[in-house]
């Protein structure tokens, strides 16, 4: 049986802590705590994801990059920047992280699940083939296209919503024709890339699109230029699956961001986005949490 939305998330979520630090365990425990108290949530099927495999960033990211988490880890933890730490734990929960995506791929490509939302830390969309950076240690959303890849799915849409440019996921697919990169984004802001003349390499010209927006932009003005520009990009390039980099950094109570959106805006996205995949993608999307 198929079951429209499914769930997924890796455990040992206290371990992968920095104390003070906005990439914390209350994010996850937040959305835990929110899908138990509310009864049609807490009715939706749990996902059951294997144990993280190393193999699983490697489709992304370098052997060495995949080893400099590893080894930091394996001495006690360190900071490969000012934003971006290791605990002794983090690098065994990154590779779980990774595996609640695939397992998520996995499930939607092979038709166990419409739509899957893997609540997952940390977050991925900043880290670059070779480097963790902004949180990230291993490209979650990225390791979710090339699994669906590796199960039949030749085109890929990814929606990025997160407040910041997801420089790490746009440059593993700046020259893939089979997968769009979509981000809507403050600007100029972290990480610093992200202008809408980004619009990928030669061998796929037009499969990046982004949307900077200024701080202080609201949800009328998001939604306004999702419409505009995302939408009919996605819809022109007709994916298999849109995969969501979930983050929900742009909400005008964050404290590190500048734009103004409102939980209402993430109604209206979700169902755009919901309605993008039913029109293009048979419906089928796999959400990750980001920022």
């Amino acid at each position: 049986m198929t079951v429209p939305l499914a769930l997924l998330r890796n455990d040992g979520q206290e371990e992968h802590f920095a104390p003070g630090h906005p990439e914390r365990p209350d994010r996850v425990r937040a959305v835990l705590e929110r899908i138990r108290g509310d009864a049609e949530l807490a009715a939706l099927p749990w996902l059951e994801a294997p144990p993280g495999d190393v193999e699983l960033p490697r489709l992304v990211h370098t052997a060495s990059e995949v080893a400099a988490v590893q080894l930091v880890a394996e001495a006690g933890g360190g900071w490969f920047d000012a934003d971006t730490y290791c605990t002794e734990s983090s690098y065994r929960i990154a590779l779980d992280a990774a595996a609640c995506a695939a397992r998520a791929a996995e499930a939607v490509a092979g038709g166990e699940a419409v739509s899957v939302f893997a609540v997952v830390r940390p977050p991925g969309h900043h880290a670059t083939p070779d480097v963790p950076m902004g949180f990230c240690l291993f490209g979650n959303a990225a390791i979710a296209v090339r699994t669906a890849q590796r199960h039949g799915v030749a085109r890929v849409a990814i929606v990025d919503v997160d407040v910041h440019h997801g420089n790490g996921t746009q440059d593993m697919f700046w020259d893939d024709p089979d997968v769009l990169y979509c981000s809507l984004h403050e600007y100029p802001f972290f990480p610093g890339s992200g202008a809408a003349s980004e619009r990928g390499g030669d061998s796929a010209a037009g499969t990046t699109v982004n949307v900077p927006l200024p701080a202080g932009t609201d949800g009328a003005a998001w939604l306004r230029a999702f419409d505009e520009v995302v939408a009919p990009a996605v819809r022109a390039f007709a994916p298999e699956l849109v995969v969501v980099s979930a983050g929900f950094d742009a909400h005008a109570d964050d404290p590190l961001a500048g734009l103004a959106l409102h939980d209402e805006t993430y109604t209206a996205m979700a169902e755009r986005i919901r309605d993008l995949a039913e029109d293009r993608a048979r419906g089928r999307m796999v959400w990750l949490l980001e920022g």
